[in-house]
């Protein structure tokens, strides 16, 4: 087997046994493509061959150019999982870059609504019509279930057990999890399918299984979704632009304030570590402001 098979081989892994999706592959592919470009400038290009200097050559140069804390993390560890799929291959004897540590960068807390916000938000998106339907139906299961803009985008009707008020959905890695919604998304998606959804499909004739359409009718996409959202932040009294995530943000959130489990929140995100989920273990000021009175004697 040549040397050259081996970045092959490991972006077939990543897809296979990691079960990343292609889009991940892609980034591993670049990061790895970039760190080959640097060896080949430097006079070395054989990967199989460097060391702790080498890596510390590299880690200068980005720093050189200016990339920034996220993406120095991110080639970082590409780099640190390939040499580490050499390593079980017996391809080398020691990962170059398993010594690597960054400082790490202040987490920032999460943007999400607060509870009047979200109901400024619903009443935006009030209305009769097909795409009015559609709107307020993509707000009650965004921020109802917590799931992703891509999931959501791929929610097929099958996929809606409306009897048990569950969602199937499909996550990152291929992962599976069941996720329940509540009365209000029940009926609000329900009457969209009925009035919304199919009027659209009928009128251009279209005939497949996702639930979320755009205004022909089509399956609409993780930037349609976006877009929509924005779009009602504009007719609300909300000064923002919603950024794609903030929902899942709120979902979490509001969940955690309420008294919510971390480990039920964490198999609802679909989150495979709880240290993902524990950035969402803030609390809001009405929290404080309501344990500082209920507690503190001087309050």
């Amino acid at each position: 087997m040549t040397e050259k098979n081996w970045p092959e081989l490991f972006f077939n892994y990543l897809i296979v046994e990691r079960g990343y999706s292609e889009k991940t592959k892609i980034a591993y592919k670049n990061d790895l493509t970039h760190f080959l470009d640097f060896l080949k400038k430097s006079g070395d290009a054989d990967y199989l061959l460097i060391d702790h200097l080498d890596v510390r050559t590299y880690l200068g140069e980005l720093y050189d150019k200016q990339y920034s804390r996220n993406s120095v993390g991110r080639k970082v560890a590409s780099l640190r999982s390939f040499y580490q799929f050499l390593l079980k291959n017996e391809q080398i004897e020691e990962n170059p870059f398993s010594y690597v540590h960054l400082k790490k960068k202040q987490q920032r807390l999460p943007r999400f609504f607060y509870e009047k916000e979200m109901t400024a938000l619903f009443d935006s998106a009030q209305g009769d019509k097909p795409l009015e339907l559609r709107n307020r139906a993509l707000l009650e299961i965004l921020y109802g279930t917590g799931i992703r803009l891509s999931e959501c985008a791929t929610l097929t009707i099958e996929r809606v057990d409306f009897s048990m008020s569950t969602l199937f959905i499909t996550g990152k890695g291929g992962k599976d999890r069941y996720v329940p919604f509540g009365s209000f998304a029940s009926d609000t998606v329900a009457d969209y399918l009925e009035n919304g959804r199919k009027p659209l499909m009928e009128k251009y004739g279209k005939d497949h299984q996702y639930i979320f359409v755009n205004h022909r009718g089509d399956p609409i996409t993780p930037k349609g979704i976006e877009y929509v959202l924005n779009q009602l932040i504009k007719k609300s009294s909300l000064s923002s632009d919603i950024h794609p995530h903030m929902l899942r943000h709120t979902f979490a959130t509001h969940l955690l304030n309420n008294g919510a489990d971390m480990r039920t929140v964490q198999e609802l995100l679909g989150h495979a570590n709880l240290s993902t989920t524990q950035i969402y273990a803030h609390v809001t000021r009405e929290s404080l402001q309501k344990n500082y009175r209920t507690f503190h004697p001087r309050a």
